[in-house]
């Protein structure tokens, strides 16, 4: 088992877009790569503790690699947005790759190039060391699965993609 830690804005969605992904084994909501010790939700929210809203994503490397996890990522992202996916704005909706091995930067830089020939602006999309994460509290674990009719920046066709998406 791998961990990915991702930032694409709102969690919840990006938590249950990964989730409908064959080889991905538990996603979990949390804070990453912030400036206070153990930040609860209602910190993060005031863009005040440096944290952006992330995704741990587990995975079976036997069946899905960081590279197809990437580009699935860029499906679930306005890479050229900055502090803003949907209607959520704020440092803390900002998108990022975290990654927690030295091995894992190569990969990252070879998707950033090619997903960057894709777009005529920038992609901003923060590419740093896992600092530091922090779980988020129940209420925003699975929270889509818990409210089927919750809010999402993310549209539904996109769960189905996922779902039905599979590693070359």
């Amino acid at each position: 088992m791998k961990n990915l830690y991702l930032a694409g804005g709102c969690f919840w969605g990006v938590s249950h877009f990964f989730k409908q992904i064959e080889g991905v084994l538990e996603t979990e909501t949390g804070f990453a790569n912030g400036n206070t010790p153990n930040p609860i939700y209602k910190e993060v929210y005031t863009d005040t503790t440096g944290y952006a809203e992330t995704v741990r994503i587990a995975y079976d490397e036997t069946k899905l690699d960081l590279e197809f996890l990437l580009n699935m990522f860029f499906k679930a992202i306005d890479p050229t947005s900055l502090n803003k996916q949907g209607e959520d704005e704020g440092t803390r909706y900002r998108t990022g790759i975290y990654y927690t091995e030295e091995s894992q930067k190569p990969i990252i830089d070879k998707v950033m190039t090619e997903q960057q020939a894709l777009y005529d602006k920038p992609i901003v999309v923060e590419v740093e060391p896992l600092k530091n994460y922090y779980a988020a509290d129940e209420y925003h674990q699975n929270y889509l699965d818990k409210h089927p009719d919750g809010y999402c920046h993310l549209p539904l066709e996109l769960f189905a993609f996922a779902r039905n998406a599979k590693k070359k």
